[in-house]
């Protein structure tokens, strides 16, 4: 075999990640309220309604963050709360800080990290632990 034919493909990122909610309507708003996420690809006759099973929405430029109704789909589930961390720029931290407490959202621990990124974790309607992120939180981010 050729050293070519050998060598690992790239991939450019995770692409999307799923969180397992209940009440599809109420996470799609949650996600469009608190962040400003967006709906895409939903089949615009149906709408989004407690039976969607599945609801990607747009979460910054290259990433989805897919809702699937718990039980919906065959052979994928999740139980538990999950966590997922968003990144944000580092002047942002105290508009983030503003808005939770606006939205009256609890703000469950805030955290800096070895490489001085900062965190404030919350969390969604499900129970997931949610963190938004200043950069500095790894080596590599």
């Amino acid at each position: 075999m050729s050293e070519a034919a050998c060598s690992r493909p790239q991939v450019n990122g995770i692409l999307e990640t799923s969180l397992y909610v209940e009440s599809p309507t109420r996470s799609v708003e949650f996600y469009r309220h608190v962040f400003g996420f967006e709906p895409i690809d939903i089949d615009q006759k149906e709408g989004i309604t407690e039976q969607t099973r599945l609801c990607p929405m747009r979460a910054g430029e290259r990433s989805v963050l897919l809702l699937f109704k718990k039980g919906g789909t065959k052979d994928t589930d999740a139980t538990g709360a999950i966590h997922v961390a968003f990144g944000i720029a580092r002047s942002e931290l105290p508009a983030w800080e503003e808005w939770l407490a606006q939205l009256g959202i609890p703000i469950e621990e805030r955290k800096t990290w070895k490489y001085g990124g900062e965190a404030l974790y919350f969390r969604d309607p499900d129970g997931h632990l949610l963190e938004v992120v200043t950069p500095g939180v790894w080596s590599m981010y």
